[in-house]
């Protein structure tokens, strides 16, 4: 076998062959054109060759010296005379074995493979004449001490890659004959088991009934299926019209309520028309003409934009419509709900509640009448996906903008404009999209410029009459894009090292005078959902007071009043406020929930309960909550504050044995505070800060409550619809529950024998005071809540009522600044700061705590608005250090950090 390899290869006939896999590597190793060498695998040895250009069948272009040297060295030999040709470099003969075991053996060798390795290689140097055969031997005894070495490590490298190609060769045909060896067993394996298949479905669709069906369907193909029509692009442009236009008018009617009207009041049949939902969507798209208002066809734009991507990126029309249409339909009910509800439109941080696992939480709030609205809406979805479903078979036109991927149409000039056309509309609809939403709240782009040619007019200070007057489509997209706030002017590392300076001052000139610390109670902050005086409510008044021993509390320690940035929610915002002494007001009015906008991409938070941490270890922080741990992300971002424990309705640590109030559906504040004083340091152990959010008079009011003494003849209000009435006389005897449970609660903590301080405050006015809403005047007095900040017998501070000028009104940034003075406490510098800026201004809020502002809302020590131009200079300078300090720490480079200025002095 060997001796035959080495003869066919001397004999030359490998030019016709196919060379293997280690030829082709070899040869691409010959990049000068001298040869190149094989090893072939024999029985248990390796076989060598040595190829030239020649016998490959390949020849390089000569140049002209080249080509006289052959038609030289031609005449030589047919003269008889071979000249000997110098060797740049040693090859071992044609047909040498390679043992295992390192020895070669020549045997079976070319006598002459030297000289046809000699003849195929050419001479370094170019002559103008034919050299001689003495010259050339001359020229190989000079040459050969030279190229000796160079030549045997030249054979070695090649001789290396050579055996490497062999080896890989004759692995991959071992693995491939496994392959092909295993498929043959699997297929021969299965044989019987399709044959059977096949003979199965032979003897099936030999049935004649089965032989009739084939028929039919290839009738029904032929004649029917295959000669469906493409319906025109007039027709889908028709249909896009309609669908769009449905669209912007139902989402217009989410955003619109059927005003009330109180018993006796006259209003003549027109103003009811113009007033009604109907005589509103009337008025919101006449206006395009009648007044040169085009917030409706600006909305039409936007939808249609929205509609038009989604089917260029699906690109089959009716799965976009059905899409489109469904978005929209859950769109406009979730938003009517909302409104209904809470006063409020869906906003973009409202998906958050969703993506947090929040969607039954949310359901949880429906009313048997949102019930009823949500069973049609799916009705009608599930009717336009039918008819879509339908359509998109009866259309033959499968894509908007057909091509095919097929080999034999694929290279066509239509084929690939259809193609590159497809895929560029749907890039560019998406990236318009984008734009736009990007760029609407930015002054002087290409959206806010486009939107405000359309009379678009935003009201970002009110997210409601935004939707309403702009679109609820417009109110959306605008708060997509979420800016933190702006950058105040005077703003780098410097200053606000000195302005941590300044205030560290302030610090200790007021803690001075201060004997205690903080930390030396435990402070228990109560957020009281929706509590505040019904009373106090232009048109409210019952027989009974509903909150007589608050009341009497409030008269008794410091209270007030508190101005809160929402009505009828917002809860999150309150609470954030209150633990960290940051203020909405200074947020870009498109930062709507600091908790679920914010919070989560910030690094490092200070809260105020980290104090507590500091001094007494990470356990001193708890937090309780009478729902779900995961609603407005408080979970996670609990976790952020440092609260080690938060116990809930749900998950672990869990409260137990909280239950409503008869027919209530959330957990009474009863039952919450017992599981406090449950899981709370009582007899033994460090101070704590305990965080709290009740529930009990969440919304909705639906008469929940037995043996209610403000309905009825109880309830004495004027000028309320029935509907307002029932809501409120609900929410009067919630009230009471809260004001009797939560002197019972106080009572409890003063048997403690450990100071303890109770900051009590409600967050918000539920939103069922429709009629009050209705006046301008009455919007401040509709976002102030009541507040107490009260301590035990134990706590040095028992009975202490900082005076009215300091306390008659507040904001919840502010409570932990005046609990210091209450408790006569060292501050920190960031405390000394807002307990300066409280004195200042007592109280700050957003635009909508006055409802038709845009500027945000300051009252002065007796609840009277402070207008920004009649600040004075101290107001303005402690605003601007004000907004430097919360820019610095929520957006911009946290320089505070590095300082001591939210250290408190002990």
């Amino acid at each position: 076998m060997q001796d035959e390899q080495g003869q066919r290869q001397y004999a030359g006939d490998t030019s016709n062959d196919t060379p293997d896999n280690a030829s082709l590597f070899a040869q691409l190793l010959d990049t000068d054109g001298i040869g190149y060498d094989t090893v072939i695998p024999g029985d248990d040895v390796l076989i060598h060759t040595h190829h030239t250009l020649a016998q490959d069948g390949t020849s390089p272009t000569k140049s002209k010296t080249e080509t006289e040297q052959d038609t030289v060295s031609t005449d030589v030999k047919a003269s008889g005379t071979a000249p000997k040709q110098p060797a740049t470099k040693a090859a071992p003969p044609m047909g040498a074995v390679f043992r295992p075991d390192g020895s070669v053996d020549f045997t079976n060798s070319s006598a002459d493979s030297s000289e046809t390795t000699g003849d195929s290689e050419d001479d370094s140097e170019e002559k103008d004449e034919p050299s001689t055969s003495a010259d050339s031997s001359q020229r190989s005894n000079e040459a050969a001490d030279g190229t000796k070495a160079a030549g045997d490590s030249g054979f070695q490298a090649r001789h290396a890659f050579a055996r490497v190609a062999a080896l890989l060769s004759k692995a991959w045909n071992t693995v491939r004959s496994a392959v092909s060896t295993a498929w043959a067993a699997v297929a021969a394996f299965f044989a019987p088991v399709f044959g059977a298949i096949a003979r199965g479905w032979h003897a099936f669709t030999s049935l004649k009934a089965v032989q009739v069906v084939f028929s039919a369907c290839k009738f029904f193909k032929s004649r029917i299926w295959d000669k469906r029509m493409r319906f025109s692009f007039a027709f889908y442009t028709i249909v896009f019209i309609v669908v769009t236009a449905a669209s912007v008018i139902g989402l217009q009617w989410s955003v619109y309520t059927e005003p009330t009207y109180a018993k006796g009041q006259v209003v003549d049949d027109q103003t009811k028309a113009l007033n009604s939902v109907v005589g509103q969507l009337t008025s919101f798209v006449s206006q395009i003409w009648l007044h040169q208002s085009y917030q409706a066809w600006l909305n039409f734009i936007v939808s249609g934009v929205l509609y038009l991507t989604i089917i260029l990126v699906i690109n089959r029309f009716w799965v976009a419509t059905a899409i489109f249409g469904t978005l929209m339909t859950v769109f406009a009910i979730a938003n009517k709900i909302k409104v209904e509800l809470r006063n409020e439109p869906i906003i973009p941080a409202d998906l958050q509640f969703i993506t947090g696992g929040n969607g039954d939480s949310i359901m949880s709030f429906t009313t048997k009448k949102d019930m009823v609205l949500i069973n049609s809406a799916v009705t009608g979805v599930i009717w336009l996906i039918a008819v879509c479903v339908v359509l998109q078979f009866l259309d033959r036109r499968r894509g908007l903008i057909p091509y095919t991927w097929k080999p034999s149409k694929f290279v066509s000039v239509k084929n690939i404009t259809a193609m590159v056309c497809r895929w560029a509309t749907a890039i560019l609809s998406v990236v318009l999209c984008v734009s736009f939403t990007w760029g609407l709240p930015v002054e002087g782009s290409w959206a806010k410029n486009f939107a405000t040619g359309l009379s678009d007019a935003p009201q970002l200070w009110n997210a409601m009459g935004d939707a309403a007057a702009n679109g609820p489509t417009m109110n959306f997209l605008r708060l997509a894009h979420v800016k933190i706030m702006d950058k105040p002017s005077g703003y780098s590392k410097e200053n606000m090292e000195a302005l941590a300076k300044k205030y560290a001052g302030e610090a200790e000139t007021i803690n001075q005078t201060r004997t205690a610390n903080l930390t030396d109670n435990t402070v228990i902050m109560v957020l009281s959902e929706s509590f505040s005086d019904p009373t106090r409510v232009p048109g409210v008044s019952f027989t009974e007071d509903p909150m007589p021993q608050i009341r009497a509390i409030k008269s008794a320690t410091t209270s007030g009043l508190m101005l809160s940035p929402g009505y009828g929610g917002g809860t999150a915002n309150i609470e954030y406020q209150a633990l960290t002494g940051l203020n909405m007001a200074n947020y870009d009015s498109s930062l709507s929930i600091a908790y679920q906008q914010l919070v989560p991409k910030l690094k490092w938070t200070p809260t105020f309960n980290q104090i507590w941490n500091e001094a007494n270890g990470k356990s001193s922080s708890v937090a309780f909550h009478a729902y779900s741990r995961t609603m407005y992300l408080r979970d996670s971002n609990y976790k952020k504050f440092g609260f080690s424990k938060f116990y809930a309705a749900d998950g672990k640590p869990m409260l137990s044995n909280i239950t409503p109030i008869d027919s209530g559906w959330y957990a009474s504040d009863s039952s919450f505070y017992s599981g406090i004083l449950a899981n709370i340091n009582t007899d033994a152990g460090s101070n704590q800060f305990v965080q709290s959010v009740t529930m009990q008079n969440h919304l909705p009011y639906n008469d929940w409550y037995q043996n209610n003494q403000f309905k009825d003849s109880g309830d004495t209000s004027s000028d309320i619809s029935d509907d307002e009435k029932t809501n409120i006389e609900t929410y009067a005897k919630g009230v009471n529950y809260t004001d009797q449970a939560t002197a019972d609660f106080l009572n409890q903590l003063n048997q403690i024998n450990r100071p303890i301080t109770v900051i009590f405050y409600g967050d918000h006015l539920p939103g069922i005071y429709s009629t009050a809403s209705e006046n301008k005047h009455n919007q401040i007095t509709l976002h102030e809540t009541d507040y107490f900040i009260w301590s035990n017998a134990a706590s040095a501070s028992a009975n202490t009522k900082l005076d009215d000028t300091t306390s008659a009104y507040t904001s919840s940034n502010y409570f932990m600044a005046q609990a210091a003075e209450h408790l006569n406490a060292k501050v920190s510098p960031y405390l000394a700061f807002l307990t300066e800026m409280h004195v200042a201004i007592p109280a700050i809020s957003i635009p909508a705590s006055a409802g038709d502002a845009s500027k945000p809302v300051y009252l002065d020590a007796d609840g009277n608005r402070i207008q920004p131009k009649d600040l004075t200079t101290q107001q303005k300078e402690l605003l601007h250090d004000y907004q430097l300090i919360q820019y610095d720490l929520t957006a911009g480079k946290q320089y505070l950090k590095n300082t001591d200025f939210m250290a408190v002095s002990k």
